[in-house]
């Protein structure tokens, strides 16, 4: 009897010991693009600068170099321009590969990689207003579209979805567009290409296309053909002979002077239209399901305060 009772205990002492074993050996969490995963408390540490250097941030650091040296060679230099800015883009499916691929989803690289996007596609359509003033104000109309749907729609996730919530977890039953957009990764991939794709034909039109730039058709002054003629000094620095000057003497005429066949970007212009075009249509429904859903909100915590108050009859 005493035998039982001694295995008896020692049977559950040994439970008790396993359980919390057991429940601190592995929790669920969720990632910020809402994947379930399983991660182990027995982990190394990490700090601050250990996100700052996971890989899909350091792809996204790399985007933000070559979006500014895009804009560099923007005003004159339209083939380098298009080049390193496709390559900012491209990279942008690149970082979140990357980040399914190591675990290492964060809450810093999304935001990181939404700013890059709206500031890349604003800088590059502020370009745009100036190259064709006449629509600048679509163009304005556009900046702001933009900017102001992914703002709301990701503050409106944040307060209403808590703060574990990514922007892209888009319930069916609140919008199935934006649920198809957002969780269909192809779907995602080919409406951002195709809309900066439209951008960037529209910006090679500018040198290309006299039907769309008339000063294209006017000639080279003298004062400038002879700049042009004279050159620049030859600077035998390995780094200016890779990265020309855009600026440089020559610039202005290979730039202005009609050099560049227009066929290639009214074909990409024409082809992505529609895209960019309903992509401006998921833009406005973006903007107006994250206003009502924080308006929601609202009228749930005035509810919570007692707001409002009936009004007493006299």
């Amino acid at each position: 009897m005493a035998g039982a009772m001694t295995r008896r205990k020692t049977a559950m002492a040994a439970s008790a010991d396993q359980k919390p074993q057991s429940s601190d050996s592995a929790e669920t969490t969720k990632t910020p693009d809402g994947d379930a995963r399983v991660a182990s408390r027995d982990v190394a540490e990490e700090t601050t600068s250990d996100i700052f250097l996971f890989w899909p941030n350091l792809i996204g650091y790399s985007r933000i170099v070559l979006a500014v040296a895009s804009l560099w060679y923007m005003p004159l230099h339209p083939r380098s321009c298009c080049l390193l800015y496709s390559i900012s883009c491209l990279l942008d499916a690149l970082d979140g590969y990357a980040a399914r691929l190591f675990s290492q989803s964060t809450r810093f690289g999304a935001v990181l990689d939404m700013v890059t996007d709206r500031c890349s596609t604003a800088s590059l359509i502020t370009f745009l207003a100036s190259a064709f003033p006449r629509w600048a104000i679509v163009f304005q109309i556009l900046i702001s579209l933009d900017l102001a749907s992914h703002y709301m729609h990701m503050y409106a996730t944040l307060a209403m979805g808590g703060s574990d919530t990514s922007h892209k977890s888009v319930d069916k039953s609140r919008s199935r567009i934006l649920n198809l957009y957002y969780t269909n990764k192809n779907v995602l991939f080919i409406f951002c290409f195709l809309n900066e794709a439209f951008f960037l034909g529209l910006y090679l039109l500018s040198f290309s296309s006299p039907l769309l730039s008339p000063g294209l058709l006017q000639q080279v002054p003298d004062s400038a053909a002879a700049a042009i003629h004279q050159g620049a000094q030859v600077n035998s620095s390995l780094l200016r002979q890779i990265f020309t000057n855009p600026y440089s003497a020559g610039a202005l005429e290979l730039a202005r002077a009609n050099k560049m066949d227009s066929f290639f970007p009214w074909v990409v212009t024409i082809v992505s239209f529609p895209v960019m075009a309903m992509k401006q249509v998921i833009n406005v429904v973006q903007l107006v399901k994250a206003s009502k859903w924080l308006a929601e909100g609202d009228v749930q915590a005035r509810k919570e305060q007692g707001l409002p108050r009936k009004s007493r009859s006299a």
